[in-house]
């Protein structure tokens, strides 16, 4: 079976009380903090600044897994590096200099990642894939999470097959990342599809109607169902 990544979004959990969220997150076993930098005019958005991923890094040794939503991806992939992170994923859609991106985080010893919106065509990934540690599918508009109305774009699963089909032709180890409304009852769908690194946020690890245990207990039955 597939090693499924889990990985909660901190955007997600208690903001005021980040020391406790994160400490419960270490006591249910996950490894994984998905944190997204987002500077305001790539989305409205800005839930968590520089300062305080710099703390954050300091209260654990989880696995920091970066996403950046900004229209200054250079300054924000440094800002990241100084900090000590495991992974950075940058998109597509807001980088002028891609392969230059890629080869400043690689150099500094950290994985390199690429996210793609919803509507971004797979076939811009043509000639860096190889590069790649994984690809973040957004499966929502980025930057929106507090609109609860949005659900998934319905080629959402299509998208993965495709993007799964790529990878096992180029006989590559790129993982695939999903983010964007990856709710308890899709995540099945999302691992049998390709799947093996899920961002998990409000409506699956962190629901408000189950204690964290049983959320995550949750998402493990529905990996295995999907990860056969």
């Amino acid at each position: 079976m597939r090693e499924i990544v889990l990985s909660p979004s901190i955007m997600c959990a208690d903001l005021a009380n980040l020391e406790t969220s994160i400490k419960e997150l270490e006591n249910e076993g996950l490894d994984t903090l998905h944190i997204d930098v987002i500077d305001g005019a790539f989305s409205p958005s800005m839930p968590i600044g520089i300062e305080t991923i710099k703390r954050i890094r300091e209260l654990t040794d989880m696995n920091f897994d970066i996403h950046i939503m900004t229209m200054n991806n250079e300054f924000f992939i440094n800002e990241m590096l100084k900090i000590g992170v495991q992974n950075i994923t940058f998109h597509y859609e807001t980088s002028l200099h891609v392969d230059r991106y890629v080869r400043l985080i690689k150099e500094a010893g950290t994985n390199a990642s690429i996210a793609l919106n919803p509507a971004t065509s797979l076939t811009v990934l043509d000639s860096i894939i190889e590069e790649l540690d994984m690809i973040c599918l957004m499966l929502i508009n980025p930057g929106f999470a507090t609109n609860k109305s949005e659900k998934q774009v319905p080629y959402a699963r299509k998208k993965i097959m495709e993007l799964k089909q790529i990878v096992q032709e180029k006989v590559l180890t790129t993982a695939i990342q999903v983010d964007g409304r990856v709710s308890t009852d899709k995540i099945t769908s999302l691992v049998s599809a390709g799947a093996e690194n899920l961002v998990l946020g409000s409506t699956s690890l962190f629901n408000k109607e189950n204690t964290l245990a049983e959320n995550k207990q949750l998402i493990l039955e529905a990996v295995n169902k999907g990860n056969l």
